[in-house]
């Protein structure tokens, strides 16, 4: 198993797992081949980061024909960094697609097993989390900051699907996409207490000291969450790649930071089942 970006037109990527059966369309997208201007340049996918929505809408559009889906169709969320977990079918289709207003509210994860339905979160250093159900064709997505990954917010998506869709944890596959890495994130008192406390038994590997530093690693975090929650780790494929060190492929807060812009645009994670 392995996480790739794969071209799929002239400078336009996707970032795949090779581990997901092809009756799943997936992507990660990058920030390259929009039509967004800096600090949002180019392929910003967000609308509610203070980009022009004409260009985001465009940009929605281009991802989305890049996948044979329709953009219209697209359900994406008002994300805040919680624990909530909606299940959405034909009839959320297109909520928060053209308008963030028409977002699902105060929702950080998705699940569907409606086929030809197009989930999507955006991200800019937070963990984009896919999970796959081929045994029952049903698909969730998670947005996983600290906040969601300190709450377990993969593992509680996946009982969602359990309760949902009968999902076996041992049936699940998943693909932990490109986030900030241990190697960038450092973080203050508050984030390492709710580590601890969440995650006591992994403290030594979660929280590196270095530099007179605490850098939390993130990815590992919903890793270990999952596999708690009963999936294999075989069936786990990590990205292993930060998006602060790779901000020219992708949107990262923190890189914007130090750029000394207040604002980015955000990537996508998409996941929608083939309709056959």
């Amino acid at each position: 198993m392995s996480y790739y970006i794969s071209q799929v037109q002239q400078n336009f990527w996707h970032g795949k797992f090779s581990s997901f059966p092809n009756e799943f369309v997936h992507a990660v997208s990058t920030c390259l081949s929009g039509v967004s201007q800096s600090p949002f340049d180019s392929l910003n996918l967000a609308l509610h980061v203070g980009d022009q929505s004409p260009d985001v809408l465009t940009n929605r559009r281009y991802f989305a024909a890049s996948l044979n889906l329709d953009a219209r169709d697209i359900v994406t969320p008002n994300q805040v960094h919680g624990d909530r977990i909606v299940r959405v079918d034909d009839t959320h289709r297109g909520r928060g697609a053209l308008s963030y207003d028409d977002s699902i509210k105060e929702t950080d994860a998705l699940i569907t097993n409606t086929p030809n339905l197009p989930l999507m979160l955006c991200f800019a250093d937070c963990v984009p989390i896919f999970l796959i159900d081929p045994e029952h064709r049903a698909v969730g997505l998670a947005h996983a900051g600290w906040k969601g990954t300190v709450k377990r917010i993969a593992a509680k998506t996946l009982n969602a699907m359990s309760s949902e869709f009968g999902t076996q944890p041992a049936d699940c596959l998943i693909g932990i996409g490109p986030s900030i890495g241990a190697c960038c994130y450092d973080v203050g008192d508050n984030v390492i207490a709710e580590c601890q406390s969440n995650f006591p038994s992994n403290v030594g590997e979660l929280l590196i000291e270095r530099d007179g530093k605490t850098f939390f690693d993130l990815q590992r975090a919903n890793e270990i969450a999952l596999v708690d929650a009963g999936v294999p780790v075989e069936n786990i494929d990590t990205a292993h790649e930060c998006t602060c060190c790779k901000s020219s492929w992708y949107f990262s807060y923190r890189a914007a930071r130090r750029k000394g812009h207040q604002e980015t645009g955000r990537i996508a994670a998409l996941v929608a089942i083939r309709d056959f």
